[in-house]
């Protein structure tokens, strides 16, 4: 039997005959074929590692990106902080309205607690509007009790944009009480000691509504007119 290997074989000549590279010209058939398939082979590779790196990006975003619900309680915890402090900051500031703007009669600097249009609802049941009628009755309480004062705030509650803040009011009735009548009460010289309370709406940094709280007829009977 005749080897393949050796040239008595015409099928093999022939088949040799088209890889011959002397035959071939300037590119050999096998360089031909071998190169399609490293560029398909590259195309794949490429394609492959294109999509690793697509994954990638995709995962990495997936898990830089917080957590909807994170988020959301991130929020709500900021807002409640932000509201906690213009709490704090309402009633800091409601301290230094009775401690020393009211308590030292210093009426030009009550805008900074009180707004320009305030509305104020009285123990007695009047309401007056604007922060130029207030001052009038707050300078009518020294008329005839120049040692008014506030000087204790036992509770002091806020909540959003509301404050309540229960106070004690001293003072001696030294000096005629005027009525609106023009006469005048004379005085008793007698001492007042009351709890009050205060609750306020907040808006901007100051008090746009005011409600005033004390026991009137105690009041009275501890100056000596009831």
């Amino acid at each position: 039997m005749t080897s393949p290997l050796h040239g008595e074989n015409p099928g093999f000549k022939s088949l040799w005959a088209h890889l011959d590279f002397n035959h071939l010209g300037s590119t050999p058939l096998i360089w031909k074929i071998t190169s399609k398939i490293v560029v398909k082979q590259s195309i794949w590779v490429g394609i492959t590692i294109g999509v690793f790196f697509v994954g990638l990006a995709v995962g990495f975003a997936v898990f830089q990106t917080p957590d909807l619900s994170t988020v959301s309680s991130s929020n709500e915890l900021e807002k409640y902080k932000i509201a906690e402090q213009l709490a704090n900051q309402h009633l800091e500031t409601f301290d230094e309205l009775d401690f020393d703007v009211f308590t030292n009669q210093q009426w030009q600097r009550l805008h900074e607690s009180h707004s320009q249009d305030i509305v104020v609802h009285w123990p007695d049941g009047r309401t007056t509007e604007g922060i130029e009628p207030h001052i009038e009755d707050l300078k009518a309480m020294f008329v005839y009790a120049p040692d008014t004062r506030i000087q204790q705030h036992p509770i002091k509650i806020a909540s959003g944009q509301w404050t309540s803040v229960i106070g004690i009011i001293e003072g001696t009735f030294t000096e005629p009480m005027p009525l609106p009548d023009g006469s005048s009460i004379p005085p008793t010289g007698k001492s007042f000691k009351l709890t009050m309370n205060t609750v306020g709406y907040w808006e901007n940094g100051v008090m746009t509504e005011e409600y005033l709280f004390w026991d009137n007829l105690e009041f009275m009977k501890q100056i000596g007119l009831a």
